[in-house]
């Protein structure tokens, strides 16, 4: 179990939750809730870093937004940075997964210097990919339709039963062996759908995201990895951010879909190993994709 713990900063009580041993890794998710189950993608870090998972705001414990515009990429960044310097940390790593990785991208962007390396997967550095016909986003989807009513219902349901049923449906889409899920979430996780941040990125933030312009002034070392088969931000996206990094490094997981820390566990644990040993300030050679 990941032990909790209420962070007091400058900018509001934050409510995190702490794992393994070793240098400060930060994770979260950009509209997820998480508690002491932790979750699938920031348990893969915890035998090689401490890992400090953050709601963010309005997420689990965490303080409210007063205002809107606190809920977006640029103030979660802040935030984070606030409990980092609360936690004593002069620098931690980031990983993120999905919007968590574009809000890891954000934070390369706007604190630099606050991390060592970064590790972002299954994102995009613009808003493209809602537009791309693979993408279950994309209104030319044969998905879309339904995963329009899932969101819905993970906003708005207080029905445990029923988001259950929109989590499985969502994931399924997500999954290049759908039939193999029971094998995949055997253990219990947690990472619940916050409405108000989910709504906030749809309609605020996401109609006008790309980074792709500020991308290559990031200097720090990031690991770019995806799914080939990814349905929600199709791996052209992490091959576009892979390109426009000055100094990554990028992996392709032939066999996974959204979720390559599931769907190809051991591929991605070599992949973390290899993240562990980058130093900081590490130049990379660039160079194709690992697979």
């Amino acid at each position: 179990m990941w032990e909790q713990e209420i962070v007091k900063t400058a900018r509001g009580d934050f409510e995190i939750f702490r794992k393994g041993e070793g240098e400060p890794l930060c994770s979260t998710h950009l509209y997820s809730e998480f508690n002491e189950l932790g979750d699938y993608f920031s348990d893969e870090f915890t035998d090689y870093f401490s890992v400090i998972l953050v709601n963010l705001r309005e997420a689990g414990n965490s303080c409210e937004a007063e205002e809107e515009y606190q809920l977006s990429m640029a103030e979660s960044v802040y935030d984070l940075e606030a409990i980092r310097e609360a936690l004593g940390y002069e620098k931690w790593t980031f990983a993120g997964h999905s919007t968590g990785g574009m809000l890891g991208l954000k934070y390369a962007i706007l604190k630099p210097d606050s991390l060592t390396k970064v590790i972002v997967g299954g994102a995009a550095a613009s808003r493209q990919y809602m537009k791309h016909p693979e993408s279950i986003y994309c209104k030319e989807s044969p998905y879309n339709k339904r995963l329009l009513e899932i969101l819905n219902i993970l906003k708005i349901s207080t029905d445990k039963a029923e988001r259950r049923q929109a989590n499985k449906e969502w994931s399924d889409m997500s999954l290049y062996y759908p039939e193999k899920r029971e094998e995949y979430f055997q253990r219990p996780s947690s990472g619940k759908t916050i409405g108000s941040r989910l709504d906030y990125y749809s309609y605020r933030e996401l109609p006008e995201y790309d980074i792709t312009q500020e991308l290559p002034d990031v200097k720090i070392p990031v690991f770019v990895y995806c799914g080939v088969h990814d349905a929600q931000c199709p791996y052209v996206f992490s091959e576009e951010i892979a390109m426009k990094l000055a100094n990554s490094r990028l992996y392709a997981y032939s066999y996974s879909n959204h979720f390559p820390y599931i769907e190809e566990k051991k591929k991605f644990n070599e992949m973390v190993r290899a993240f562990v040993k980058v130093e900081d300030g590490e130049v990379f050679t660039k160079n194709k994709a690992h697979s």
